[in-house]
């Protein structure tokens, strides 16, 4: 390949970009009229505006982006994560057009891009099975019959579904025929396809993904795990690898598995594996992303493996120059997302312009971000700002770096997820590793957050009401018990 273009955008576009510019071959991004001066546009050899800024009108445009690259002398189309990375048919019209693909087949796709055939597929394997409905539910009595048999609490769950978008617990029987018409409404307005099932719901289960490598000769590997079971409405915000509690039977066991799901769909390129882990470290099969991740820097870290560069390979039909016995993990990696969000105020977005944008960074830290200083967030997509990743020789001082990496990161003029995951990395539910994705309803309350730096509050406070009460008293002279009650004097100020 001499020329491939990526059709994403921001610090995934950049992040592409990097790696096959280190191959030695050329780059084209598109963008949208929003993301004109973007730093991705700017890097890029080549760059053309793909249209108006909402992503139906710009970056879903499948046929103009080929159109596009025919234009320009493509040689692949690499689609990073989100938008097009997982639509079938694109991938078919990619082919079609004399154009390699950078991912998975069409056909691959099809087989895991559906929940309920990824379930069915897997099967085949015998790997293991959240116990649930054999298809899709539509009829209410067929649904309360599955529910009554596998038990309460249970998830209907769309068959398109991610993100958390078309799910719904159901904790009794008199819930079920609500909170399937809630989740078919949802599935048909997110994903076009109102396709529900029933599956039981894990109590405190922890979420594992294994990262995948298959060539298109047979060779399929994993990369050991991902820990992501630091969540906020089923989407990650903490990722790390290795898992803490995994061992290293249950890992093998865990990694030949996801390795079968591969083979059982001809896989090829870099995939995920996702898995539910319960509390007694019995894991599900729950389905199965046919892209590259948003954490899949914590993988290259732990192994020293460009995913981005093997998924190149893959695609110019080259076999994997390693075996699973090659692949060893090397400390301890975390990634925290760092999204324009407001965590106080129920992880809403918050759009605007980055005042400040000052970067950590140091010995094992890594940036993989599309912003600089003076930018705005746009409106019309994820807010996620960056991934901040660290390396450690082990948990502890991964966990060490990541706290002084955040400290070191400033943002000023919108509100980040920066705070919470500094919370998130200090409580000891993490830092012992016990812990599961119900981590935020157990562990957090905005409040919390509030009290990381009272003492400029009190102090802010306690100097007006002097003022105000006496201008010409000093604050020496105050009596002890002032201070005492605030505690603020044996405080260290930040």
């Amino acid at each position: 390949m001499k020329k491939i273009l990526i059709a994403n955008r921001g610090e995934i576009a950049l992040r592409i970009m990097r790696s096959v510019r280190e191959m030695g071959i050329k780059t084209v991004a598109i963008f949208s009229e929003a993301d004109r001066n973007a730093l991705f546009v700017r890097y890029a050899d080549e760059a053309v505006c793909i249209g108006p800024p909402p992503s139906s009108q710009s970056y879903l445009q499948g046929d103009k982006i080929i159109e596009i690259s025919k234009q320009l002398g493509v040689d692949g189309i690499h689609p990073g994560y989100g938008f097009l990375s997982e639509n079938a048919d694109f991938a078919r019209k990619v082919k079609a057009a004399g154009i390699t693909f950078i991912g998975p087949s069409a056909e691959s796709m099809d087989m895991m891009g559906d929940k309920l055939s990824a379930k069915a597929t897997a099967k085949k394997y015998n790997v293991p099975m959240i116990p649930g409905s054999e298809g899709a539910i539509s009829d209410l009595k067929d649904a309360i019959k599955i529910a009554k048999e596998i038990g309460f609490p249970l998830l209907i769950k769309a068959s398109a579904g991610g993100g958390g978008k078309g799910m719904r617990l159901v904790e009794k029987e008199d819930e079920i025929e609500e909170q399937m018409n809630l989740a078919v409404s949802e599935a048909i307005s997110a994903f076009g396809n109102g396709a529900v099932f029933i599956e039981r719901y894990a109590s405190c289960p922890r979420h594992i993904e294994i990262q995948l490598l298959a060539d298109n000769h047979g060779n399929c590997v994993y990369l050991f795990e991902r820990e992501c079971s630091i969540q906020r409405r089923h989407q990650k915000l903490i990722e790390e690898a290795p898992s803490s509690v995994l061992s290293p039977e249950l890992r093998k066991k865990m990694g030949e598995c996801a390795v079968d799901v591969a083979k059982a769909c001809n896989y090829s390129g870099a995939g995920t594996v996702e898995f539910l882990l319960d509390d007694q470290m019995n894991f599900y099969f729950l389905e199965m992303n046919t892209r590259l991740q948003v954490e899949h820097p914590v993988s290259e870290m732990i192994t020293g493996i460009d995913l981005v560069k093997e998924q190149i390979k893959v695609a110019r039909n080259e076999k994997l120059n390693f075996t699973q016995d090659n692949l060893k993990i090397n400390g301890h990696a975390i990634e925290v997302r760092v999204c324009a969000e407001d965590p106080l105020n129920n992880f809403l977005p918050d759009i605007g312009k980055l005042l400040v944008y000052k970067t950590p960074s140091g010995p094992g830290v890594r940036i993989d971000d599309g912003f600089e200083e003076g930018m705005d967030i746009p409106i019309y997509y994820d807010p996620m700002i960056s991934k901040l990743i660290v390396h450690g020789k082990d948990r502890t001082e991964a966990i060490e770096k990541m706290l002084r990496a955040i400290d070191d990161y400033k943002i000023v003029g919108v509100e980040t997820t920066l705070d919470f995951c500094k919370f998130v990395l200090k409580h000891n539910a993490f830092i012992s590793g016990k812990f599961d994705t119900g981590f935020i309803n157990n562990f957090f309350a905005p409040e919390l957050l509030k009290s990381n730096a009272p003492e400029f509050i009190e102090i802010a406070a306690l100097a007006s009401s002097i003022i105000f009460q006496n201008k010409t008293q000093s604050i020496n002279e105050l009596p002890e018990q002032s201070f005492k009650k605030s505690n603020w004097k044996n405080k260290r100020l930040n």
